[in-house]
Order: structure tokens, then C-alpha cells, then sequence
């Protein structure tokens, strides 16, 4: 299994920006498709983000279209969540996935084989 750690969370501003980080390690993670889900206090986990495992398919939840960007380096075996005008509903933990399988739909967690512990962001209004 490979083993992620997310960084990059943090306390921003409404409308500022924050970039998180999902470094992986004891695998490549080229064979697998990424994805980035959150958790607000009392919800359920969500779906933010997901990239294909070549890189060239990325879809978002409506929540976020337009504002967060998901991007992925192989050759630093990284994934990467850019966030820009952020709201105080985008208040959550945020924690990133992976999976080898292509099978079933990217919001459902049963398909990842492995999460990271998860990284705190914070959006004061």
C-alpha cells in the first residue's frame, strides 16, 4: 500500500488561498488515481476533487468548480490541491486518497485503497 501525508493547511482569510500537499511514499503513485475528500465538523466526509492516474481527467464537486484545482507531479510523487477564494463552508478536514482499481464512482470511499491522516483548514469570514 502506498502511504500518504497531506500538509498545507492552515487558518486563511474568505477569499484568500491555501495549496495543500499529499505526498506519498512507499510506492509510485503514477498506477493510481488521486482524489482529495473533506470532512466540516458534524458532516458526513465529501467528495472535493479527483485526478486520473495519467494525469489527463480531472472532475470536481460543484461545491468547488471554479476554485480548487487538483494537480498531481509523478516524478515527486505528489499530489497538490490549489485553493483559491475560499468560504467559511469550505471549513473542513481535508484528506487525500488513492486507488489502483478504475472501477466504481470516484465519490465512493470504499474504492481507495489508502487515505492520509488529513490536515485542517480553516476559512474565518
Amino acid at each position: 500500500q502506498v502511504q500518504l501525508a497531506e500538509s498545507g493547511g492552515g487558518l486563511v482569510q474568505a477569499g484568500g488561498s491555501l495549496r495543500l500537499s499529499c505526498a506519498a511514499s512507499g510506492r509510485s503513485l503514477s498506477p493510481y488515481d488521486m482524489a482529495w475528500f473533506r470532512q466540516a465538523p458534524a458532516k458526513e466526509r465529501e467528495f472535493a476533487a479527483v485526478i486520473k492516474r495519467s494525469g489527463s481527467f480531472t472532475y470536481y464537486a460543484d461545491s468547488v468548480k471554479g476554485r480548487f484545482t487538483i494537480s498531481r507531479d509523478d516524478a515527486s510523487n505528489t499530489m497538490y490541491l490549489q485553493m483559491n477564494s475560499l468560504k467559511p463552508e469550505d471549513t473542513a478536514v481535508y484528506t487525500c486518497a488513492a486507488r489502483l482499481s478504475a472501477l466504481g464512482g470516484y465519490r465512493n470511499t470504499d474504492t481507495y485503497n489508502s487515505w492520509g491522516q488529513g490536515t485542517q483548514v480553516t476559512v474565518s469570514s
